[in-house]
Parts: structure tokens; C-alpha cells; sequence
């Protein structure tokens, strides 16, 4: 099941989408593993605060591309790399937008969680 989330950057309502797809998306696009990268980015983030946080430009980078990822699951007629794409924006802080897909891809992964535990109930009766 997929779930969405409409956040504002810049004055533009941008919608996410996370589903089971998205880490195979991610992996087919840019050679990673979308778990290892946010636990990185949850890492660099910190309390989410400039001050006290460890974001670097592979960070920065790992956040535009999961963005990216997210927001052309959601809706494919977006350009179809994450460079054509942030050209829309005005500047923007992260601190404001990563915490908002932490809590959705977290949501997502506790939902198939959830589902999985359910099917598991139902088949050992």
C-alpha cells in the first residue's frame, strides 16, 4: 500500500509517494541502497538543525535523489532527472523537507510491516 504527503517547498505544493517500489526505483537509478542512504542521512541530519548537524555534499546529494525518486513516483510527467527537477525551486532548506520523507518512508515501512504481520495471522489458521 502506498501512502503520500504533499510538502510545500518553496510555495509549491510537491506530492511524495512511498511504496515497496520506491528503493528498487532508487536502486535502478542510481546504484544504491535507499535503507543505507537514509540511515546516513538520519545520521548527518542530526536533530535536525543547521547548527548541530554533519550534512555534507553527499548528503545534500542523497537527499535531492531520494526527493527526486519520491516525488516521480508520484507523479511521472516531473523531468526525469533530480537536476531538471530542483530547477523549479527557490532555494530550500532541508531541515524543513527531509524529516517530513523520513516520517513517510517510515510510515510506509511500518504499514507493510503491519500487513505482513496480518497475512501471517490469517494463513496459520
Amino acid at each position: 500500500m502506498a501512502l503520500t504527503r504533499t510538502i510545500d517547498i518553496s510555495g509549491i505544493p510537491t506530492t511524495f509517494k512511498a511504496s515497496a517500489a520506491v528503493p528498487r526505483i532508487y536502486r535502478l537509478k542510481f546504484g544504491r541502497d535507499i535503507f543505507k542512504d537514509l540511515r546516513s542521512l538520519e545520521k548527518s541530519v542530526g536533530e535536525g538543525d543547521a547548527e548541530n548537524s554533519n550534512l555534507d555534499m553527499f548528503s545534500l546529494e542523497l537527499f535531492e535523489d531520494l526527493a527526486w525518486v519520491m516525488a516521480k513516483h508520484y507523479d511521472k510527467t516531473i523531468p526525469n532527472s533530480p537536476e531538471e527537477w530542483l530547477e523549479q525551486f527557490e532555494t530550500f532548506s532541508i531541515y524543513q523537507v527531509l524529516p517530513q520523507l523520513i516520517e513517510l518512508w517510515g510510515l510506509n515501512t511500518q504499514t507493510q510491516v503491519e500487513a505482513k504481520k496480518n497475512f501471517a495471522k490469517l494463513t496459520a489458521k
